[in-house]
């Protein structure tokens, strides 16, 4: 049996005796993110959390490791765990593994039986909210470390840190990130392995090459200084709903969904060649997972290679809340006095963040017409990563054992979300692999 081999069944092994039973501790938790628990940072249900995974970690006894949870003021913690370098190692860098262990808030449509708190194991796999983002992140750094321990495989420092924010767009993480750096707990990183993207299909390893920014803003619309009678107002006073429509028109296009050029950016032809090779290997899976009503995606002349551009490469625009709108069943015939949306900008991973905010206001106070009034309430940016090129050491790192596991080469492809601080440590440890 061969390392690679030997080190699969290792991990496979506690994976199924030591992983699952916790994780499924862990889905049974609702530790929502704080931005969605009223800005809770302390939050019962984290502690929880965290104390669980803290007691996992030590029950491995991991060779030499220290574990930490670190605290700083009105932050979320992290948990830290310093596994220390082999000593027949050679060199003093460091390898940073990231996960998190915060949840976003469940969606709907369970099926019977099932929940988001609810863990239940189908045809081998787990089902649970956080399982798979992120809750894994953690155990899977461990196990593979300690597979290395179990062959007397050397390796460099390790540091796993696992937050507690990052569906909140990671506001406490630079915070923690400038405390290790400061103190010399986190220094000489060369590689980066940040667990919580996606995987196109089962069949072989993906690696994520690129992650796109967003833009999030709250908007009120506002045309009346209190509701009237529609029958009375209506073709007088703007109906708020109408309003942003109009908004919404002077930056996308409805038939399309195309988000005007302001907020796109040129594709990077080597991204546009991994691509081709990327839409060749999955076919239709790109879009066909997805849980179309009619089982097929929006534009229908268009390609794969295309599709998984607009996903991956080009700015999408989502309206993901709305105040104001009263309940159909209790909705009167009532022109209403404002009305507030919250979008969501998914922009290139390589666009300037910070300019599309003034971009946005910009655009919508052109066409907000003159008898309503548009406020910017809450708004927060964030950047997106575009991944270096591998060195060979990397590429062939990743390469050797997907083919003793897949039998085909690993496979690149790019997310359509955001990870934030990904571009923050690029900029941060400017020559380490990510």
């Amino acid at each position: 049996m061969n390392s690679i081999t030997a080190a699969f069944e290792y991990i496979s092994k506690c994976f199924d005796e030591s992983v699952i039973p916790t994780l499924i501790e862990y889905i049974r938790i609702p530790n929502l993110s704080p931005a969605f628990n009223g800005g809770l940072v302390n939050e019962p249900e984290t502690e929880q959390v965290v104390e669980l995974f803290v007691n996992w970690v030590i029950s491995r006894s991991i060779r030499g490791a220290t574990v930490e949870v670190r605290r700083l003021p009105n932050r979320t913690p992290v948990i830290m765990v310093d596994i220390p370098a082999s000593p027949c190692y050679e060199g003093d860098d460091c390898i940073l593994l990231y996960g998190h262990l915060d949840k976003q808030p469940p969606f709907e449509g369970w099926s019977e039986g099932t929940g988001p708190y609810t863990p239940v194991i189908k045809d081998g796999r787990l089902y649970g909210r956080g399982g798979a983002d992120d809750g894994y992140a953690l155990f899977g750094s461990v196990l593979a470390l300690q597979a290395l321990h179990e062959q007397g495989a050397p390796h460099a420092r390790a540091v796993i840190l696992i937050e507690a924010c990052e569906e909140s767009g990671s506001p406490d993480l630079p915070a923690h990130l400038e405390s290790l750096t400061t103190s010399g707990l986190l220094r000489n990183v060369s590689l980066v392995v940040c667990l919580d993207s996606g995987a196109g299909s089962y069949e072989t390893f993906w690696m994520t090459t690129s992650l796109r920014g967003v833009l999030m803003t709250k908007l009120k619309v506002t045309s009346l200084t209190e509701g009237v009678h529609s029958g009375n107002g209506g073709g007088i006073c703007s109906d708020t709903f109408r309003v942003f429509r109009q908004l919404l028109s002077s930056i996308e296009d409805e038939v399309t969904g195309r988000v005007i050029e302001d907020f796109q950016v040129t594709i990077p032809q080597n991204r546009i060649d991994q691509n081709v090779r990327t839409c060749a290997v999955l076919g239709d899976q790109s879009w066909s997972g997805f849980p179309l009503v009619q089982n097929r995606p929006m534009n229908q002349n268009m390609s794969n290679e295309e599709r998984a551009l607009d996903r991956g490469w080009r700015a999408s625009l989502t309206i993901t809340g709305i105040d104001g709108l009263p309940p159909t069943a209790t909705g009167g015939n009532v022109i209403r006095p404002s009305t507030t949306f919250k979008l969501s900008i998914r922009l290139p991973p390589t666009y300037d963040h910070t300019q599309a905010l003034n971009r946005l206001k910009s655009r919508f106070n052109h066409a907000c017409p003159p008898d309503c009034r548009i406020e910017f309430l809450d708004s927060v940016t964030a950047k997106g990563w575009n991944a270096p090129d591998l060195d060979s050491w990397l590429e062939l790192g990743c390469r050797e054992p997907c083919m003793t596991l897949f039998g085909q080469e690993p496979c690149c492809a790019f997310e359509g979300g955001s990870i934030p601080f990904l571009g923050m440590l690029q900029d941060m440890f400017p020559l380490a692999q990510l």
